[in-house]
């Protein structure tokens, strides 16, 4: 039977001195079941369980090692860190490119240096916040010039290039332990009478420019 005819029926049973006590009690007990029967959950509830069940369905699922390490699998090594060294008179510490993955003899290369927390750098710059010295990224790209500039038409074999000058440098953000620092430059000019050559270059972190040079001035060495 609904609440509301038990209560009615209740109320008919009462003795007739006490219809109007009766009526009353019936009026605020109809109020309470039918205000029970409707309740509903609070907004702020609501909302609650609707963010908890979002945050589960947007966390993230793993790819694991052997997919994000096949990202890199179509970029390949043209010069081992072995060949570079047969290029450049560079050595621990100061040997900052660890390969060429893309090279355009005489003109432009793509090289790889992976910034680790083993950089004896590190010990001071900076203690407790580590970041790869800017003039240390500039250096790699000098370096890895020296690739190129190796086989460029008209310079002597096993020529060494002496840094000369940097203009229009700008870091656009910090190179820390564990960023791999993708380089490129190219040749703009090369004057065989006086064995200067310009050139430029930018290096990447993650996509995103971390450091480039409008234009970079080497010296061949007589």
């Amino acid at each position: 039977m609904p609440v509301i005819s038990r209560l009615a029926t209740i109320a008919q049973l009462k003795p007739p001195s006490k219809t109007a006590n009766n009526m009353k009690l019936l009026a605020i007990l109809a109020s309470l079941a039918c205000a029970s029967a409707f309740v509903t959950p609070s907004g702020n509830s609501l909302t609650r369980s609707t963010q908890l069940y979002e945050e589960a369905d947007d966390t993230p699922s793993m790819m694991g090692g052997e997919a994000i390490s096949s990202l890199t699998s179509d970029v390949k090594t043209v010069y081992s860190t072995e060949e570079v060294d047969s290029f450049l008179p560079h050595r621990y510490p100061f040997a900052l490119v660890d390969k060429v993955v893309e090279i355009e003899t005489g003109k432009k290369a793509v090289g790889i240096k992976c910034v680790t927390k083993n950089e004896e750098f590190f010990n001071g710059h900076f203690p407790g916040k580590p970041i790869m010295p800017g003039v240390l990224q500039l250096e790699a790209m000098a370096q890895l010039a020296g690739v190129v500039m190796a086989g460029m038409d008209g310079a002597e074999p096993g020529a060494i290039f002496f840094f000369g000058g940097a203009d229009g440098v700008k870091w656009k953000k910090p190179v820390v332990p564990g960023d791999v620092l993708v380089m490129e430059v190219e040749v703009l000019k090369f004057n065989k009478r006086f064995g200067i050559c310009k050139a430029t270059g930018k290096g990447y972190v993650d996509g995103k420019v971390a450091v480039e040079v409008a234009e970079m001035t080497f010296a061949q060495a007589k």
